[in-house]
This record gives C-alpha cells, structure tokens and sequence, in this order.
C-alpha cells in the first residue's frame, strides 16, 4: 500500500488525469435499463397528468397558483429525508422511482379504486374520506416497497432506508393530490366561504405549512416495518410484521382523514397533536438510529483496516462528515476535477462496504454479502492510483 496516496504524506504525488475506472454492480441487475425507460415515461405521463389536473378548471391563474403551492413544500420535505439518507444513500433511481410512484402510479390506481366504489355503493363524502381513502390509498403507496424489495432486497436493509422510500412515496403522492385540492378550493363551491387565491392560501396553510409531512408519515409505518421484516428470520414473523405495519399506516391516515368529518374542529386538533406527537417521536428516533451510524461505520472501517485492506489513516476521511468535505476540498484544490471524483467515489464505496460488512458481522443474512463486498473492495483498490487525500490526522478525531 502506498502510504503517499492514502495519506497525503510526501513526497508530493502529481495530479491525477484521464478516466476513473467504472464501477459495475455485483450481481448486475437483470432490466435495469428498461425499468428506467418506464420510469421515464411514467414520469412524463404524470407531468401530463398534473397539468391536466391544474388546468381542469379553465382558469391559469388558479392552474399557475396550485402548482406552485404544491412545490412550495418540497424542497424542505425533502431535505429532511436527504439529511437521514446521507451516510448510507439509497440508490437515486429508486428515490427518483419512489417519487413518481408516489405521485402517478399510487394515485392512479387509488383514484380507480375509489371512483368504482363510490359508483357501485354511493358512500357519503365521509365516509369515502375515513374509509375508502386511507384503504386504498395507502396499500398503493406501500406497494412500492414491497415490489422494491422483491427485486432488489438489497435496497431496503434496515428501517431507515424503509423509512426513507416510504416518505419519499408519500411526497410524491401529497405533491400531486395537494394540486387538486388547491384547485378546488381556488374555484370554490356552494359549501364554502372562500374562494379564489384566498381559498388556495388557506388550503395551503393547512396542508402545505402545518401537514406537509402527513402522507410521508402515514407510509412511514409500512417502511419501517419492511425494514424490521428484513432483519427477521421468521417467514411468518416477517408477515404478521409487514401486515401490521401496513394496518398501521392505513390506521394513521384514517384518524387524520376522520377527526375533522366526525370530530370537528376539536377532534381535527386532538388528532393533529397526537400525529405531530407520533412525527416527534420518528424523527427523534430516526436521528438516534442515523448517529448511530456513524458509530458503525468507523467500527467497520477500523475492522477492515486491521485486515489490511485499507489504511487507518483514511478511517476519518471516510466516516465523519466534516473531514470527507475536508478530504474533497483537498482533492479539488490541489489535484483537480479527477481527483475530486476519485474521493467522492471512494468514500462511496467505502461506506456501502462497511456497512454491508457490519451487517455480516452482527450475523444478518445479506444477498451475495460475501461477493459484494469483495466487489467494492476491488474497486476501491481501483481508484487507489486516483487518490489523493489530507495529511493524516493521527490520533485526532472528531
């Protein structure tokens, strides 16, 4: 091992140049190709759809006035679940994937389901709110996680990255009924006071201000079940828990859907409390579970350099966030674009390894778990000649 590349030691090496080596999954996943080309078209379908929705009541400015509210939210939903998935990120296609079928796929079929029953029993608006709406809605959402983990168990590993997909899901489809809902209060009706821009604000405030994070939380509860189900070795264990995550999230979305049809205004805010209760606790959880992260990977990566496959003086570099933006900083600045990429690549890689590594070692059955981590291990020897790190920190952590 050169101790000049991995610990940015003298002599000095010369900038990298030329092409890094490409890194391919091991096992090479089967469509992959052709389930992106769907996504696509999905995607373009629901964009289609969307400003069909917005357009529906011939009117621009309320059309112009629903997208932008149902956008508004979005970049500060997401980022909270950006900032859980940064140490072990999921797969962008499938996040992109989570997203649209969120927002086109999940709504479509509850759409369907909910107009044919509305037609065949003539429920009233309530109870097709409480009711049909959450059975229907959330078993669309959830369905999701259960095909991505049929394809690839490899995607959902643990809880967190259940909790993620799931509230990427429920973004996507918040995203696009919040449209309609704005709509419909922009036009109005007889039952209603308000109408116009203000009608859309007040909608706004309610579901885009204080309840952007209801649809991610209702789902939550099936991803984090399939993410416990994984860790189970029990077949039937891990159907009672999936089922029961799934009542669940089906039972949460109907509280929140049933306080203000038969509670009021006071049962609206008793369930209001009570869900924003139930998101404290997640989030707060879900923090603890990714600190403990960080715990875990500096743990493998000790491991696994005391096996000699890497260099301890690169454990910081790779595990505490403000020394991998040190070590990119110090890539870009001194060696170039190349060796940029060289680091941000390698940090990557180091992390999937580790944490499939840990995995392994606490004992959980991982698909191809041996063969995939040998696999980034070889190509983190691939990019060594690319990289170029800090001076060593010694014994400093932080």
């Amino acid at each position: 091992m050169n101790d000049a590349t991995t610990t940015g030691t003298e002599p000095r090496l010369p900038s990298p140049t030329g092409p890094l080596p490409r890194y391919r999954e091991t096992p090479k996943q089967r469509g992959r190709l052709a389930l992106e080309l769907l996504v696509g078209l999905v995607a373009a379908l629901g964009v289609a759809g969307a400003a069909l929705i917005a357009t529906s009541g011939s009117d621009p400015e309320g059309a112009g006035l629903s997208i932008f509210y149902a956008i508004l939210p979005l970049p500060v939903v997401w980022f909270c679940y950006w900032w859980l998935d940064r140490y072990e990120p999921e797969p962008r296609r499938y996040k992109i994937a989570a997203f649209v079928w969120g927002g086109v796929v999940a709504v479509a079929i509850a759409l369907a389901l909910q107009i044919f029953i509305q037609e065949t029993w003539d429920l009233s608006e309530d109870t097709m709110a409480s009711v049909i709406a959450p059975v229907t809605e959330e078993p669309a959402k959830c369905l999701f996680l259960l095909l991505t983990f049929v394809r690839w168990r490899r995607v959902i590993d643990g809880f967190l990255d259940g909790l993620v997909l799931a509230g990427i899901v429920g973004i996507g489809f918040a995203f696009i009924e919040n449209i309609g809902y704005y709509l419909d209060s922009y036009l109005g009706s007889p039952d209603t006071k308000l109408a116009g821009a203000e009608g859309a604000t007040l909608t706004f405030i309610v579901r885009g201000i204080f309840s952007p994070f209801a649809h991610p939380l209702f789902t939550s509860a099936f991803g984090i079940a399939l993410g416990i189900a994984v860790m189970c070795r029990s077949r039937v264990l891990k159907v009672i828990v999936v089922v029961l995550g799934l009542t669940a999230s089906i039972g949460l979305h109907a509280v929140w859907n049933s306080s203000l049809s038969y509670g009021g205004g006071r049962g609206f805010i008793q369930a209001y409390l009570a869900l924003a209760a139930v998101l404290f606790l997640l989030g707060v959880f879900a923090i603890v579970v990714r600190v403990r992260q960080v715990r875990v990977l500096e743990s493998s990566l000790a491991y696994v350099s005391e096996r000699g496959w890497i260099h301890p003086a690169e454990i910081p570099y790779l595990s505490r966030f403000r020394y991998r933006r040190r070590a990119r900083r110090y890539a870009k600045k001194n060696h170039g674009k190349v060796a940029l990429k060289a680091i941000r690549r390698y940090q990557a890689l180091a992390t999937q390894m580790s944490f499939l590594h840990a995995a392994m070692m606490s004992g959980r059955t991982m698909p191809h778990g041996v063969e995939r981590t040998y696999a980034l291990l070889d190509a983190m020897h691939e990019l060594r000649p690319y990289l170029r790190l800090p001076p060593a920190l010694g014994s400093r952590r932080g």
